[in-house]
């Protein structure tokens, strides 16, 4: 029999996880460095498994050190039903990127064992992998593997900035495990999360029932030209790379501009060589990130860019390179999962509004193998990937709330002695 009575978890305990947690790799100005596959990250997968194995569950290791803690259902046969993020942080990282998901998950199994609700579906918190990509590269290296976007063995050859590969690290850390990183049957999965912008906060809604996730187009552009020296040779007489590079930089602002409110533009690292302030650089180097839900759009936006980057290069002169990094697809979530999500904020009665993700997560790569949705609550000032990232422990609570009844949705209850 299915009990239909919205759950609530415990949103206290949950606050006190998430500060217990944060203490392991705790900085100076309250946030976190624990950094992928270091002694730190092993303290806190350490810390979560024993908080698992207190409620019973089984936990497993796959080869890439994903950790899934599962608990049982009436029929083991049947799939289960998945949710979980990420512990490692960024070097100056905050108390709840990541980690709300996988404790949010945990506070879902500790309301069920309380409760003594019994689910038909297993359910599993998993912990994936290096999501955040800040001491090996690429992020969500977990889920990648897990999903076969990314090679195992290739993945155990990289390299940190010391020159440990990933095999090496995930050894020294006993989180080198013996399950295949490959999915197993599983019916949906959720993934809990801040915003990491400052969209719901400004709207004043309290969860963000997430349709998707933008796609992204990374560029590594180089522009070549002439050095000169900056006082003799006249503005006419130079093969300026930066005087190329300021028009496609507009060109990339234009572009988000015109695909606004989802349409984005970032430049995040630009680099002029020799360096000189007195002579006209021979090269620059510029990181572009260009973003949008819609395929289309994106997929426009893109074309525009390139064909800019073309046309403006030959204008001044400056033979340019301009190599693709890195791309995502746009994600589209699975309509069941993002039901199950609307149904439970309907249910529970909070402040809601659909919007798609402008951040990457591990659902990414979940949601190609797996039916997926995500959760969002705010943090203040949209700020995250920083020290000073906060979230309130009513909004917290509320997004575990729709994460435990989104779940029961899926997994179904096989008693109603939890009333």
């Amino acid at each position: 029999m299915t009990n239909t009575n919205p759950k609530a978890v415990n949103g206290q305990r949950l606050w006190h996880s998430l500060m217990e947690m944060a203490q392991i790799g705790a900085t100076s100005k309250g946030g976190c460095n624990r950094q992928a596959l270091t002694e730190l990250d092993k303290q806190g997968r350490d810390l979560f498994v024993s908080w698992c194995e207190d409620i019973g569950c089984e936990v497993q290791v796959d080869e890439i050190g994903n950790i899934f803690a599962r608990r049982a259902g009436a029929d083991n046969q049947l799939p289960a039903v998945i949710t979980g993020s990420h512990l490692d942080t960024q070097p100056t990282g905050g108390k709840f990127d990541g980690v709300y998901g996988v404790l949010a998950g945990l506070e879902v199994l500790r309301t069920l064992h309380d409760n003594n609700i019994q689910t038909q579906h297993p359910i599993e918190v998993v912990v994936w992998t290096n999501e955040e990509g800040a001491r090996f590269s690429p992020a969500c290296m977990g889920s990648g593997v897990w999903s076969g976007h990314f090679d195992l063995q290739d993945t155990f050859n990289i390299l940190d900035g010391d020159g440990i590969s990933v095999g090496q690290a995930l050894s020294s850390i006993g989180y080198k495990g013996l399950l295949p990183a490959t999915p197993r049957p599983i019916k949906a999965a959720f993934e809990a999360h801040i915003e990491q912008g400052p969209i719901l906060e400004k709207e004043k809604q309290q969860i963000g029932v997430v349709t998707g996730i933008q796609g992204v187009h990374w560029y590594e552009l180089i522009l070549k030209g002439k050095p000169c020296h900056a006082g003799p040779t006249p503005m006419t007489d130079r093969f300026d790379p930066v005087q190329a590079m300021l028009p496609i930089l507009s060109t990339c602002f234009e572009l988000a501009k015109t695909n606004a409110p989802w349409g984005r533009a970032t430049i995040g690292d630009i680099q002029a060589y020799p360096g000189s302030p007195n002579t006209v650089p021979e090269e620059v180097k510029v990181r572009i990130d260009l973003r949008h839900p819609d395929e289309q759009v994106v997929a426009n936006m893109v074309a525009q860019f390139e064909v800019a980057v073309e046309k403006i290069s030959k204008e001044f002169a400056t033979p340019a390179t301009l190599n693709k990094v890195w791309e995502a697809d746009v994600t589209v979530f699975d309509p069941e999962c993002i039901a199950a999500v609307q149904h439970a904020v309907d249910k529970l009665g909070y402040n809601n509004m659909k919007m798609v993700s402008g951040a990457g997560h591990d659902s990414l790569y979940v949601s190609r193998r797996v039916p997926t949705s995500m959760i969002f609550v705010p943090c203040e000032d949209g700020l995250s990937h920083n020290e000073a990232e906060n979230a309130s422990q009513q909004d917290l609570a509320a997004g575990a709330d729709v994460l435990l009844n989104s779940m029961l949705t899926m997994a179904g209850i096989s008693n109603d002695n939890a009333n």
